[in-house]
């Protein structure tokens, strides 16, 4: 029990820290190549390496839809066109503040998906679990406009990439929620057919953006630059990072798996911070703030969850006495 958890801690952790590596790493390739092909690239390599497991895994029967193939195709751009096009793609634009907007913004999964729960699904939260949620907020923000909302409003360079990156933010929370109505599928399964159908409508808008000539298709040279960028991305934030953390969750439960997310805006303020990009005081603030609401959301709920069980075992006893 003790070895399956520390796997599962294990995964969690690796996932966070690539995702939080991969914003800087993008950063770096996005000198040479546009993000578009760079996200293309680099999934389209993780499709190729997730279709030969599940083939090799569980044969090709795993490949067939279940009449689920709407919903998969729907969660799938969600997650593999919506969120990996739009976040690079807003961090492009931003340059390099977009570094730490596009891991900051990362690290809010978990309190935009307790607002989508309140707005759709009228699931309300405790005013603890709110007030977490404004501090988040707050945080992001300081990052966001460092520190001048007034300038960040009116400039509409650093307004629209920010809106492309919080809604690619929203795509993966969508996403991870979805997963839920695929229980009976295999993490692998599931990961690999919502890639699979995500990347090819992402190859379809890329194409329509080169053919209007928005983009261009990258040289053989372009390529080999910045190959070592692409073989991290696909290996670690790709494919260890999307099978990992899923495995980590399903191991430690998603109020444990959660806690490694704060590992995600530290781990791109470290790897800036060596890259000697220009940090400001706003950028440490805002991550701090989050790492701090993210860790009180948490034990929080720890202890609703505690007095919950204590609650039901007292009223059980009672009933039986």
């Amino acid at each position: 029990m003790r070895s399956n958890v520390l796997w599962g801690a294990v995964l969690c952790f690796i996932a966070a820290v690539s995702w939080g590596a991969m914003f800087p790493v993008a950063h770096s390739a996005f000198k040479q190549i546009d993000p578009f092909y760079f996200t293309i690239i680099r999934y389209g390599a993780v499709t190729i390496i997730l279709v030969a497991l599940l083939y090799w895994k569980e044969g090709k029967q795993a490949f067939r839809l279940d009449g689920k193939g709407l919903k998969l195709w729907f969660f799938g751009t969600m997650a593999f066109t919506v969120y990996n096009l739009f976040i690079f793609w807003g961090e492009d634009l931003l340059g390099e503040s977009g570094v730490m907007v596009a891991s900051i913004m990362e690290s809010l999964m978990p309190m935009i998906s307790i607002v989508i729960l309140w707005m759709i699904f009228n699931k309300r939260p405790h005013l603890f679990t709110l007030t977490c949620v404004i501090v988040s907020l707050i945080g992001a923000m300081s990052v966001i406009t460092k520190g001048d909302i007034k300038a960040f409003l009116s400039a509409t360079d650093d307004f629209i990439p920010s809106i492309l990156i919080f809604i690619a933010v929203i795509g993966w929370v969508i996403y991870t929620m979805g997963g839920s109505k695929f229980s009976g599928w295999s993490v692998l399964r599931y990961s690999t057919l919502s890639c699979l159908l995500g990347t090819i409508t992402a190859i379809v808008i890329v194409a329509g953006a080169t053919l209007i000539g928005y983009v261009s298709f990258p040289t053989e040279e372009v390529i080999i630059t910045t190959s070592p960028h692409l073989l991290f991305m696909i290996i670690f934030p790709g494919l260890i990072a999307l099978l990992g953390w899923n495995i980590g969750v399903s191991i430690l439960s998603p109020i444990n798996a959660l806690l490694f997310i704060n590992f995600v805006p530290v781990t791109t303020l470290l790897i800036s911070i060596y890259q000697g990009y220009d940090v400001t005081m706003f950028d440490i603030l805002g991550t701090v703030l989050i790492v701090i609401s993210l860790l009180a959301n948490n034990i929080f709920l720890r202890l609703q969850k505690k007095e919950n069980k204590q609650f039901i075992r007292t009223n059980l006893h009672e009933r039986i006495s």
